[in-house]
């Protein structure tokens, strides 16, 4: 097999004058934080996101209201030159998609709540019958919108997010990939019964591993039943500055890397151009890869690649086996237990060294355009060779800026990291000092799941539906909590996700009304419509009565 970069082969899904999918360019896309009854600042806010090299421009549309302002702000948008589609997102209200889909060119739909109920975590049960007659009443109220869309050339965006599968899902399949899967999969069976094919689909989580993992079994479930429309990716709810934009490379490349995507959009607690030349660096390697030679090799016997295990290997000293992912330049490693090892030689020499090299940890470098392809070609060599000594993937950035570094090689590890190699990474820059590295190899690790070391922040974008000034809140949140590096916290700017999304993190700051904020325990809301500037004080009066709260001093 070629482990070089290859594009998954989709159907085209237009969307109004861009075309998605296919060996189309994947797009690039962002969505207001606004109001969009407010015409003015919605079309400012867009303006920006164009300018900065967006294709397509999302904004929300809570009820049949602000769908019907979408019409304003599209034709002031055009009246000023810029032809970029425009999406409406919509949750909880089939009304609002209707009408939406007869203004702008395409309609995001959460099957999470479009027909099923917002979600409570109550356990329902269904027999067989009662859950196909489920399936039906979604199928008849999609048809209506189905026909809107046919009529106006609207395309329709199937966006699960894992924080809000309904109850009747869970309940079924519980908070799994498959659950989430199945939440995409039954509105698709439904729209090619409809012989509907302007279709994008999405899944997203906070978490990285979820995201990818149930990414892949999506498209391993659509090939199982001959469907191949487009996807759009994103880390949802990624959070802002490096964490935002390491979570989000780490998530996003490690699927670009599988030739999975067609659009993107990174999704950072920030103004929303600001998105945009993250993921065009994301994507601007892409081209270059598929110019490259092929990178020639096998997966080792037993490798799933839809659902990865960690890679076996004998521990030396902390490094390998059990052990916890290790960093360059932040874990010290056994004197005289290492080797380096060009990932870049032919495999049958690679592997002979690598017998020479019993008992060592082998840094495995290269030189390679696409250096995850040959790093990921070369592991699956040795492991299915029989070394199982660890193996730290090294790879020197050079003179690449701060910024591109830090997204490079958050794309790169994570597509190591999260197709089961996890003994460690080492990432080299003639741009960034030592600390600065340290730093972002201990992000990338956390992001991927296999090591924390450093407080978790879970922030979505914002948008339309937020009640309050969503950056600064979150800069003032982690001002006052960074330090407590064993917790996670959530901030949402409204309820949508937020206590889905908030599952992985152990409190929430959610708003709940203009000016009003309730605070979750995990999934459970245990102070309601609090005053926004009570707020913070009383999440560290919870957490300081939960026993969790360590003073800065001695965090």
């Amino acid at each position: 097999m070629d482990f070089g970069y290859k594009r998954r082969p989709t159907s085209t899904t237009l969307v109004g004058n861009v075309a998605i999918g296919s060996d189309y360019p994947i797009r690039l896309q962002s969505m207001t934080s606004t109001s969009t009854m407010d015409t003015e600042g919605s079309v400012a806010q867009a303006k920006r996101i164009i300018d900065a090299g967006g294709e397509i421009v999302r904004l929300t549309a809570q009820g049949v209201r602000e769908a019907n302002n979408l019409a304003a702000i599209h034709a002031a948008l055009r009246a000023d030159g810029y032809d970029a589609p425009l999406v409406a997102d919509i949750h909880f209200n089939p009304a609002a998609a209707d009408a939406a889909a007869a203004v702008v060119e395409k309609v995001r739909i959460n099957p999470g709540n479009f027909v099923d109920p917002a979600r409570t975590f109550r356990h329902l049960e269904y027999t067989d019958e009662e859950y196909a007659d489920e399936i039906k009443r979604i199928e008849q109220r999609l048809i209506p919108l189905v026909d809107i869309c046919r009529r106006h050339s609207t395309a329709l965006r199937i966006g699960v997010n894992h924080g809000s599968l309904s109850d009747r899902i869970m309940s079924r399949y519980g908070d799994t990939p498959a659950g989430v899967v199945e939440s995409a999969m039954e509105f698709l069976r439904i729209l090619r019964r409809l012989d509907f094919n302007d279709v994008v689909i999405s899944i997203k989580a906070s978490n990285t591993v979820v995201m990818v993992n149930t990414v892949r079994l999506l498209v391993d479930a659509m090939d199982k039943e001959d469907m191949h429309y487009p996807l759009h990716l994103g880390v949802t709810e990624a959070g802002n500055g490096e964490d935002g934009r390491i979570r989000s490379a780490v998530g996003i490349g490690a699927l670009l890397a599988e030739g999975i995507g067609d659009t993107v959009r990174v999704s950072l607690s920030e103004e929303p151009e600001c998105e945009i030349p993250v993921a065009a660096m994301l994507v601007e390697r892409l081209n270059a890869w598929s110019e490259a030679p092929a990178i020639q090799g096998n997966t080792y016997p037993g490798y799933n690649g839809v659902e990865p295990a960690r890679r076996a290997s004998s521990p030396v000293g902390n490094v390998g086996g059990n052990n916890t992912a290790v960093a360059s330049g932040v874990d010290s490693m056994p004197d005289g237990l290492t080797v380096r090892l060009s990932a870049d030689m032919e495999h049958d020499r690679l592997i002979a060294e690598a017998r020479n090299a019993q008992g060592k940890i082998i840094i495995l470098t290269t030189e390679h355009i696409n250096p995850a392809a040959a790093l990921k070609a070369a592991m699956h060599a040795l492991t299915g060779a029989g070394i199982d000594n660890p193996l730290i993937p090294e790879i020197d950035y050079k003179a690449a800026s701060a910024e591109a570094t830090m997204v490079y090689a958050a794309a790169d590890m994570g597509a190591l990291l999260l197709s089961g190699f996890a003994d460690g990474i080492s990432i080299k820059s003639s741009t960034m000092d030592s600390s600065a590295l340290a730093a972002l190899s201990l992000g990338i690790l956390q992001a991927a799941r296999l090591r924390f070391s450093r407080t978790e922040f879970i922030s979505c974008p914002g948008c339309g539906r937020t009640m309050f000034d969503l950056q600064s809140t979150v800069n003032t949140i982690k001002k006052e909590l960074s330090h407590l590096r064993h917790l996670k916290i959530g901030v949402m700017g409204c309820i949508v996700n937020g206590p889905g999304e908030m599952a992985d993190a152990d409190y929430g700051y959610v708003g709940a009304g203009a000016g009003r904020i309730s605070l979750y325990r995990q999934k459970e809301c245990v102070e309601r419509n609090i005053p926004q500037d009570e707020a913070l004080a009383h999440l560290i009066a919870l957490i300081k009565a939960d026993g969790r709260w360590e003073e800065p001093d001695q965090a």
